[in-house]
């Protein structure tokens, strides 16, 4: 019994040592099977270690930690430490490899603009799923200065990229300072990269003419009985070359060597010329309907204004410089006509009479005027409806008529009346003072209206006297100022037409600066063939705001191409309104006076081509075969059954003409 008693103790040592050793393993495995399965903690990166330089903010440049003034990041008093400060319309996209887990960040507008109540966006964040599907994850509603920040937390799981966006709430994006506040990414798989918004090297599409001549230009011309007539035939072709007109109306006479026709027409009605040019080449005509009456500017004003380049430090030898380029560089062989100076030529008014004077940068008015007109080019000046201009000279308010009869007298062809200090007035009864004023001058003045839009002046500028009328607050040279002009156009066209016109704001191409540093401007090529390309259907006043000696040949490109122009130029003068819109593009479409349509498709992403498709049937031309021409490229693409579709680049367009066969 004792050796059975000693070896079951010896087999129970055994037993307990093997249990042990099992328990140990058991718990080991347990242990590492746990540990392999929980989750690891996840990856971070912050908003601002992926680099504000790839944000697209709607004015000035995002910051990094600071506000987009350049102060600490605060929202209802609060300081935060991180994020980026932007602004409306503002859009950052982000690389995700479908293992992004969150984002989650604090949202809001900057304290720095508190208490503005212009001041609004919403924060808007999205993703797109491996099938190419955007899906809205949250969105902030609409936001005002002083509101507290608003808090986030969106799953990412699955998604292949990711949108931050700002827009303007729908009222402009006026002191829309937005921040996004200890904003981060968290992450398992690849860290999380920047997307840079798309943008193209500088690519000329336009033609360059031959040598041959054509006549460019309007169409039409109105004038008013009695009034100083002066039009020059816009010919490009190889010089010398000749001019000639036929049925020209008595009082009028053609300088042959120049193509400039002067004179008076006293007698109203409506008088047809068939416009002639001649080189060593060949031959090319072109008819000319001159309506006298009691209606100017017929088709859309074509020109340049000081302001855009030259801010207030505009001077006679700009505006000369500017004019004598437009001849010399050919822009007035296409229809550039106007040299319009802005603001900052006011001197004080002579203390009897109270009669303007012009300041010690523009010594003599009426010798500047004759000089451009000698050109054969038109000039405009600039004044306001209050007692002081935007930049501070003496406005107009109580020498409205002494004003415009000064002009006259100075002989000017243009006047630009802004709204500066006009608190308290009704624009209707101050704009038409002036325009009453420029019915009694004794020449024709073009009366373009500057009142920012407010209250709705294309519902009353023609019955004031106005031939334009800007429609929005000023542009600048960003993508979210222009797109957000340009498009907002939808809906204006009925108030446009031969002699009145909506007037989305100047262009903004070649060097811009509002003077006197300045920079080529902040449009990427693609967005600034959509400017021109969408101002074109606008029917807009076209005035080029950049110094036109200094302009380069993607610019004259952008200028000079008479397929496009023609377009804006069209003597039924039916502006373009919306007919599709998507997501992230949309298709505007105008009527021309031959029954053909321009079309512009149009590419509103900032990242990614889009194939943007217009049935003919949207149009009102029927679904048969039809011819399009790509207006840009001065080129047939083709007869299209039912539709007409094509890729398109980020913030690009095609311009088409849509004909019968």
């Amino acid at each position: 019994m004792n050796n059975r008693g000693r070896a079951t103790g010896n087999n129970f040592r055994v037993f307990s040592g093997l249990s042990f050793a099992l328990c140990v393993l058991f718990i080991l495995l347990v242990l590492a099977f746990n540990f392999s399965c929980t989750k690891q903690p996840a990856s971070v990166v912050w908003l601002d270690e992926l680099g504000p330089q790839f944000a697209v903010s709607g004015w000035g440049e995002t910051q990094a930690n600071k506000s987009i003034d350049g102060n600490p990041l605060t929202i209802a008093g609060k300081v935060y430490e991180r994020g980026l400060g932007t602004h409306a319309e503002g859009m950052y996209r982000i690389k995700l490899d479908g293992k992004a887990t969150r984002f989650t960040a604090f949202a809001g507008i900057d304290d720095e603009i508190k208490g503005n109540e212009r001041a609004s966006v919403e924060f808007i964040v999205s993703a797109r799923d491996k099938n190419n599907v955007t899906q809205t994850l949250w969105k902030s509603g609409v936001m005002k200065a002083g509101q507290p920040a608003a808090e986030l937390n969106v799953a990412l799981k699955g998604f292949l990229s990711l949108d931050l966006m700002v827009s303007d709430a729908g009222n402009g994006n006026a002191y829309d300072h937005a921040d996004w506040c200890e904003a981060k990414i968290e992450y398992g798989g690849s860290k999380p990269e920047p997307v840079k918004p798309y943008a193209s090297q500088p690519y000329v599409l336009t033609p360059l003419p031959g040598p041959e001549p054509r006549i460019n230009g309007a169409k039409v011309f109105g004038l008013r009985p009695g009034s100083p007539f002066l039009f020059t035939i816009a010919a490009t072709g190889e010089r010398p070359m000749t001019f000639a007109a036929e049925g020209l109306p008595a009082g009028l006479k053609l300088d042959s060597s120049t193509g400039h026709i002067t004179g008076v027409i006293d007698k109203a009605g409506t008088y047809n010329v068939t416009l002639i040019a001649k080189n060593e080449h060949g031959l090319a005509e072109r008819n000319l309907r001159i309506e006298v009456g009691d209606k100017i500017l017929l088709t859309p004003q074509m020109g340049w204004n000081s302001w855009n380049c030259w801010g207030c430090s505009v001077t006679d030898e700009n505006v000369r410089q500017s004019a004598r380029a437009m001849v010399e560089k050919g822009l007035i062989n296409y229809g550039w006509t106007y040299i319009n100076i802005d603001d900052c030529w006011h001197g004080e008014r002579d203390p009897k009479t109270g009669e303007i004077r012009s300041n010690e940068k523009f010594p003599d008015m009426k010798a500047l005027a004759d000089y451009i007109h000698s050109l054969g080019l038109k000039i405009g000046l600039y004044t306001d409806c209050g007692p002081k201009t935007c930049a501070g000279y003496a406005g107009s308010e109580g020498h409205e008529e002494q004003d415009i009869m000064t002009y006259a007298k100075w002989g000017y062809d243009y006047v630009k009346i802004d709204w500066c200090y006009c608190e308290g007035k009704d624009p209707k009864v101050a704009y038409k003072i002036f325009g009453d004023a420029i019915k009694k001058a004794p020449r024709d003045i073009v009366f373009s209206i500057c009142n920012w839009g407010q209250q709705n002046p294309w519902e009353w500028g023609e019955i004031v006297g106005g031939n334009s009328w800007r429609t929005t607050g000023d542009i600048t040279d960003s993508w979210s100022s222009m797109s957000r002009i340009g498009f907002g156009q939808a809906g204006l066209a009925r108030y446009a037409g031969p002699g009145h016109w909506n007037d989305p704001d100047m262009l903004v191409v070649g060097n811009v600066g509002w003077g006197p540093n300045l920079h080529p401007a902040n449009l990427t090529p693609d967005e600034q063939y959509t400017h021109i390309s969408l101002w074109c259907l606008l029917d807009a006043p076209l005035l080029i705001g950049c110094p036109i000696e200094q302009i380069d040949d993607f610019t004259m490109g952008l200028l000079t191409n008479v397929e496009v122009l023609e377009v804006n130029q069209d003597p039924l003068g039916r502006q373009a309104d919306r007919i599709v819109e998507g997501e992230g593009y949309q298709v505007w479409a105008k009527e021309m006076e031959d029954g053909s349509k321009a079309v512009g498709l149009f590419n509103l992403d900032a990242y990614d081509h889009k194939t943007i498709r217009v049935d003919f049937e949207a149009l009102g031309l029927g679904g048969g075969s039809l011819r399009v021409r790509d207006l840009w490229r001065q080129k047939d693409l083709g007869t299209f059954d039912g539709h007409f579709e094509a890729e398109v680049a980020p913030h690009g367009v095609i311009l088409i003409r849509i004909l019968s066969q």
